[in-house]
């Protein structure tokens, strides 16, 4: 178990992730955005906002794969199966907690539910599981998310 292999496979797996939800945004199955999202959070400028949100996912990216390394070191145990479990938790959370519920509150260009008519609001809220970007949003997020975790279990494995 090595934290260069967990570090490898978050790169390569938040590759994967980032690459899939656009591949099936291009192709109309969803319309999450997800480094928009987080860029949006930052700057106003829709522009600059993919830039800025393509690093913050990537270090995010980064960030979840030592604390998948951590909870492998913990259990004593990791590989692509672990991963996968792993990736589907955490695709589960942020459709349900993180997306849904806490970036909502602290992005300052996104509406809630509770957003009145006169708001600003430039983003509407993602809701249960982004159902709100399109009803196969949450398979699409949870199959990039499962495959994250295999590739983070994986590389953790394999750098043993």
């Amino acid at each position: 178990m090595s934290v260069w292999g967990a570090l490898a496979g978050g790169f390569v797996g938040t590759l994967v992730l980032t690459t899939s939800l656009r591949a099936a945004s291009e192709l109309r199955l969803t319309r999450i955005d997800l480094p928009f999202l987080l860029g949006t959070a930052v700057t106003a400028d829709r522009i600059r906002a993919k830039a800025i949100g393509y690093a913050l996912h990537f270090g995010a990216g980064l960030v979840f794969a030592l604390i998948y390394f951590a909870v492998f070191s913990a259990l004593g145990r990791d590989g692509w199966l672990l991963g996968t479990l792993f990736g589907l938790a955490h695709g589960l959370f942020t459709g349900t907690a993180l997306v849904n519920i806490l970036l909502p509150v602290v992005h300052p260009r996104m509406g809630t539910p509770l957003s009145s008519i006169d708001s600003h609001a430039v983003l509407e809220p993602p809701g249960f599981l982004m159902l709100n970007y399109g009803r196969s949003t949450p398979f699409v997020s949870l199959a990039a998310h499962a495959a994250y975790g295999a590739l983070v279990g994986g590389f953790t494995a394999l750098a043993s």
